[in-house]
């Protein structure tokens, strides 16, 4: 039987090789990828993209409702489609994208932080990320942010290297040719413009300004050299939008851009906020790594002015991210999720310094994990007791909708507790270990048991949420993804009739582009009133049911749990 200290012995030598936060991250990320389904909007609504791209065999064109879809280029989308062609059009496959992203992404941050400092902070940084709320749930879904903040990462992470190979570093090694470096730089920034856009170059352009500004405006890079970097990260979207205007001419193109506009200055996507709310997503989202942020925005020594500089870079990133995405009128919580990356290796430098130096965990720090420890663990303690008296939160809440997706049969025991008092009891015991100089140990408790506390989470709470706010409706489009029929959504904007109904291009809406919202009307029009040539079905809302039922050609097929179902037959 094994020694404890023999286990220690062996894990003490596994750290120092990447390919062990490999293993790691798969054994986190890939278990009951696919056990719940995918999540309106985002999953769905790119799990589709990637679906249809397999229908109609045409991988150069990104459609939604077999219809050009101008919102996001195609990398991430070919990714996608490629998981789905070995496992599947399924949940796994639609997640295992962003589950191999995070298989890549720690050994990478072990690699980064082994270079920078040594391998302990490579350990630091890799256990940090993985033991973070964000960051660890969004490897586990089907939405871009995570390929597209890696690929985003590695370029100016590689635009550093190029700087600090240029001005002739010495404490660090640099076997390659600053070209080299800016290359890859270019590279990296052209794979992000390419799973999302512009907005890639935006972000790591106002870096590179600030940095300037930072050094009182000295040329680091010469022009020469930035319009090299400009016209690879250019070159690779440049082919795939030049195909796509030679096939299909300039639509694209012109309604991409415009749509990107229409995000940064309106409420596009149908999500408000206040000013701070990117603070708040990032405080309380990066927990408990966010805790240690505010300690590393302050003066530190560095033993090497490369150390000192790429935190100074880091500082750059999460500040011109948070504040850029604070002031876009748009507000969804991925959008800052690039702050991650900074936030993350800053939290990682708090406390490696904290274990060279053999300091303990401060008070301020200590009380604050503790304290919204109990929040959340709370908070997970209270879920399926609500769950298990769900007549009482129905008796309090004044949405229709709401009350009524509470009358989904779901199976809470109770037990499911115990989650939240494992989160609270494994925190208490991580800050007590910092607390008393083991530094070491308790990170090792506290962010490993988050990550695993909010794995269970994700396996036990997720699939019970999901039944009350879409179960009823994807269980309907599962039950006639077989019939040759028309299903449309009346009163609300939803992509699974799409993905689950497994819509085919001869179901596919009757119009040019789906967000005129007069084409729709007419399309829905037709549905209603029209000489239909087979079955159509209507899907609504419990509060949106007025367009409806007063229809004499519609017969009431379903209502369940604030969803009714509306069928029409060819006269």
């Amino acid at each position: 039987m094994l020694s404890l200290t023999a286990v220690k012995s062996y894990f003490s030598k596994q750290i120092s090789n990447p390919f062990f936060y490999a293993v790691c991250a798969a054994l986190l990320f890939l278990p009951f990828l696919g056990h719940v389904h995918l999540f309106d909007w985002d999953e769905i609504n790119f799990a589709e993209i990637s679906r249809e791209m397999l229908v109609l065999d045409n991988y150069l064109q990104v459609h939604v409702r077999f219809l050009p879809f101008w919102e996001k280029p195609p990398l991430f989308f070919w990714l996608q489609a490629c998981c789905m062609q070995l496992f599947g059009v399924n949940e796994f496959a639609a997640r295992l994208t962003n589950a191999l992203c995070g298989i890549i992404t720690l050994p990478v941050l072990f690699c980064i932080g082994k270079k920078l400092y040594d391998e302990k902070f490579g350990f630091f940084w890799a256990l940090i990320y993985a033991g973070t709320l964000l960051p660890t749930l969004y490897f586990q879904t089907g939405i871009i942010d995570p390929i597209f903040n890696l690929f985003m990462f590695l370029g100016i992470y590689f635009f550093i290297l190029f700087t600090w190979k240029k001005k002739n570093e010495t404490n660090i090694e640099l076997v390659h040719s600053a070209l080299y470096y800016l290359f890859f730089a270019g590279l990296f920034t052209g794979l992000a413009m390419l799973t999302k856009g512009p907005a890639a170059f935006i972000i790591l352009g106002l870096c590179y300004f600030v940095y300037w500004v930072i050094v009182k405006f000295k040329w680091y890079i010469s022009v020469p050299q930035f319009l090299f970097y400009t016209l690879i990260a250019f070159s690779l979207s440049a082919i795939w939008y030049g195909i796509e205007t030679l096939m299909h001419g300039s639509y694209f193109i012109t309604k991409f851009f415009e749509y990107n506009f229409r995000l940064f200055s309106t409420e596009e996507a149908g999500h408000a906020g206040f000013p701070g709310y990117h603070f708040v997503v990032v405080f309380l989202g990066c927990f408990p790594a966010s805790l240690f942020l505010f300690k590393g925005l302050f003066k530190q020594e560095h033993a090497f002015s490369y150390r000192k500089n790429f935190k100074t870079w880091m500082l750059i990133l999460f500040w011109s991210v948070l504040l850029l995405f604070s002031l876009v009128n748009t507000k969804i919580v991925h959008y800052s999720s690039m702050t991650y990356f900074p936030l993350t290796f800053i939290a990682a430098l708090t406390l490696y310094e904290m274990y060279k130096q053999k300091t303990v965990l401060r008070k301020d720090i200590f009380w604050s994990i503790r304290i919204l420890s109990i929040v959340i663990g709370v908070a997970l303690i209270a879920l399926p007791i609500i769950g298990l008296n769900i007549e009482w939160l129905q008796n309090k809440t004044q949405d229709v909708f709401a009350k009524a997706n509470m009358n989904a049969e779901v199976s809470w025991t109770g037990i499911e507790s115990i989650i939240g008092v494992l989160f609270i009891i494994s925190a208490f015991v991580g800050t007590a270990l910092m607390r008393n100089g083991n530094i070491m140990k308790g990170s090792v408790i506290l962010f490993i048991s988050t990550a695993i506390v909010f794995k269970l989470a994700m396996i036990v709470y997720v699939p019970n949420i999901e039944k009350y706010s879409q179960g009823a409706a994807i269980e309907f489009y599962e039950s006639i993804s077989d019939e040759d029929v028309y299903l449309q959504p009346i009163g609300f904007k939803t992509y699974a009739p799409l993905f689950y109904a497994k819509l085919l291009p001869q179901n596919a809406p009757k119009v040019s582009d789906y967000s005129d919202k007069k084409q729709v009307a007419e399309w829905e029009k037709w549905l209603l009133n029209g000489a239909i040539d087979k079955p159509a079905y209507f899907i609504t809302r419990i509060d949106k049911k007025n367009t409806l039922e007063s229809n004499p050609k519609l017969n009431l097929l379903m209502n369940k749990n604030g969803f009714l179902v509306y069928k029409r037959m060819p006269e």
